[in-house]
């Protein structure tokens, strides 16, 4: 089965090909216009109930899953999310479990947790770091 074929099977995963070409878009031409596009394509798919791909953490001592994170070059830690399998497999070496989220529920956590600076929406191919500003944008809190 193609990964084309499981996106369009979870309903919850249908529409979230116009953010990654929202995403396209403001990686070629980077402007604030475009960003406030990308931003608003986004708060719209979690306003129509959009799920991402959260990838976790395999359970610790506590027995509890923790959203897997990443570190960039600056040691700043953000969690990683996908828009759908296949943005998810290009970085399967480092991704070892998966599952759907809640847009709304994952912005809003990333906003109260401390230990992260925000979201790295698809970080091998479409990519936006969402900060916590730019989740507070798409949550309204702005």
């Amino acid at each position: 089965m193609s990964d084309l074929k499981k996106d369009e099977k979870d309903p919850g995963l249908c529409g979230n090909e116009r953010i990654e070409a929202a995403i396209a878009g403001l990686q070629q031409e980077t402007s604030q216009e475009h960003l406030a596009h990308t931003l608003t394509v986004i708060r719209q798919r979690m306003r129509e109930g959009g799920q991402l791909i959260i990838a976790v953490e395999p359970p610790a001592g506590d027995g509890g899953l923790r959203i897997q994170a990443v570190q960039t070059e600056d040691g700043r830690n953000w969690w990683t999310v996908f828009t759908g399998f296949d943005e998810e497999l290009k970085g399967s070496d480092s991704v070892k479990s998966t599952f759907l989220t809640d847009m709304r529920q994952v912005f809003s956590q990333a906003v109260r947790t401390e230990e992260i600076e925000g979201i790295i929406l698809n970080p091998w191919n479409r990519t936006l770091m969402l900060d916590k500003t730019l989740l507070r944008v798409i949550l309204g809190e702005m």
